[in-house]
């Protein structure tokens, strides 16, 4: 008898590990300095809300070019909900515009 599809068992895109990406403790200690003079996120800001942001997300993907990682002119302060959702969606092609709730136009 086969055995069930395990979804956790699917081998992970191979981009190496957050540390091989250059996610280090000299990112974390960046990370937070850059929060700290970032504290709020850019994209509800834009949509006329006040959240804290807790992510710093680089504007455009480095693909492992170190000068790109550190340019700060190439980051920006998100909260996790815009970083793992609208973010997404845009690095992806999938932006959709969406009105004053939150509802697709």
């Amino acid at each position: 008898m086969p055995k069930p599809f395990n979804f956790y068992s699917r081998p992970r895109e191979s981009r190496g590990s957050a540390r091989e990406r250059g996610y280090s403790t000299r990112w974390e200690k960046a990370r937070k300095t850059y929060l700290m003079s970032h504290p709020l996120c850019v994209m509800c800001k834009k949509d006329g809300r006040t959240t804290a942001a807790n992510v710093v997300d680089h504007i455009k993907a480095h693909k492992g070019s170190q000068s790109l990682f550190w340019d700060t002119d190439n980051w920006q302060a998100l909260c996790a909900h815009c970083h793992n959702s609208t973010k997404q969606r845009e690095e992806r092609g999938r932006f959709q515009a969406v009105d004053a709730d939150g509802w697709p136009v």
